[in-house]
């Protein structure tokens, strides 16, 4: 029972800040709606247009921001198996299982945190500190509404 509470803090704790306050947008007088219509359509052009990166700052940061995206996009593949892996087994959720996919989440959470660490300190040696902050906040914004999409159709444990 107590891998089960672990699961459900786990699953609904990915939309505990979003619901807690409205998502901001990555370019403010922007909706939620919005920005994930944007960010379906031209995510690098949405971050180039809030980044308003000087020519020799955009020659330093694009390979750095593609080189983060192919990262990041392997941690989200990650977290999205866990949660199909939490879908297709919560009609018969055991509590090993339930303890399985919270330390399988956790730990490509922890994997996210530590490539944005170590991306921010990559950002910052080519960028100045305000715009290396500006892009951790662009990316922050869009994560936490995808978290959010994703938080706000799985069920609780139960």
């Amino acid at each position: 029972m107590r891998a089960a509470v672990l699961a459900v803090a786990l699953i609904a704790g990915v939309a505990a800040l979003p619901a807690a306050a409205q998502p901001q947008s990555a370019a403010s007088g922007q909706t939620p709606d919005s920005v994930r219509k944007e960010v379906r359509a031209d995510k690098r052009g949405l971050v180039e247009k809030n980044m308003q990166l000087t020519g020799d700052e955009a020659k330093r940061f694009w390979p750095l921001y593609d080189e983060y995206q192919q990262k990041l996009d392997k941690i989200v593949d990650r977290q999205n198996r866990v949660v199909l892996d939490y879908v297709n087994a919560e009609s018969t959720m055991t509590d090993a299982n339930a303890k399985r996919i919270a330390r399988e989440f956790l730990a490509a959470d922890t994997d996210e945190v530590k490539l944005r660490e170590r991306y921010f300190r990559k950002m910052q040696s080519v960028l100045p500190p305000k715009k290396a902050v500006r892009y951790m906040q662009i990316e922050s914004k869009l994560r936490t509404l995808q978290r959010y999409d994703i938080a706000e159709r799985i069920p609780l444990v139960r």
